[in-house]
């Protein structure tokens, strides 16, 4: 897509975050972060890559999963019907990791719409507004407590699974949890491997 169409989607998904009604959802979306291709120089990108905080605990954010109520909140925002790639992060960890690099805040709660952000995406300048790196010492650190949690979300969701397996309903929900669950656990993994 068009760098200007991205830019547009963005600025049009960091209004809808602040239009949703607070108990509406199961848990609050309290900042967007914008990374990725969208902070370099303009061109056309495939996706658009963004971090959603939720007001939820760690342990209920494992990296590349979905918390309950993910799939609705991303319908009600249209994030699901526009070329998004989102990731779950939650509001009492860092939102950058391996993956997240250097993002920037484009929405939060507390202040709203972050038009310098948007402004720096659109034009091009994305670097002027982005978070600094972590020291590589930092960086590890932060992967191994992701992988901590991943590895107890990892086991709860196996559990959840082999007790569901031969129950009646769908088991589709299990299983693509377990899925990304173990998506998230074998990438961190990779990277202290």
């Amino acid at each position: 897509m068009k760098w200007t169409r991205a830019a547009h989607h963005l600025a049009e998904l960091a209004e809808k975050c602040g239009d949703l009604p607070a108990s509406f959802f199961r848990f609050q979306v309290v900042e967007l972060w914008v990374f990725g291709e969208l902070l370099d120089v303009p061109r056309d990108v495939e996706v658009i890559e963004v971090a959603l905080v939720a007001d939820l605990p760690v342990d209920e954010v494992p990296w590349l999963s979905e918390p309950a109520g993910a799939e609705h909140w991303a319908n009600s925002t249209r994030l699901s019907r526009n070329p998004f790639a989102a990731v779950w992060r939650s509001s009492e960890a860092p939102v950058w990791n391996h993956r997240i690099e250097r993002p920037a805040l484009v929405w939060s709660a507390a202040d709203g719409v972050h038009e310098e952000a948007l402004v720096a995406v659109s034009d091009g300048t994305g670097e002027l507004v982005r978070t600094a790196a972590p020291t590589p010492e930092e960086l590890r650190r932060r992967v191994e407590d992701e992988l901590a949690v991943s590895l107890r979300a990892l086991r709860r969701a196996n559990q959840d699974y082999t007790d569901r397996r031969w129950s009646p309903g769908k088991l589709t929900p299990y299983s693509d949890a377990l899925w990304r669950t173990t998506s998230g656990y074998l990438d961190l993994l990779d990277v202290l491997g």
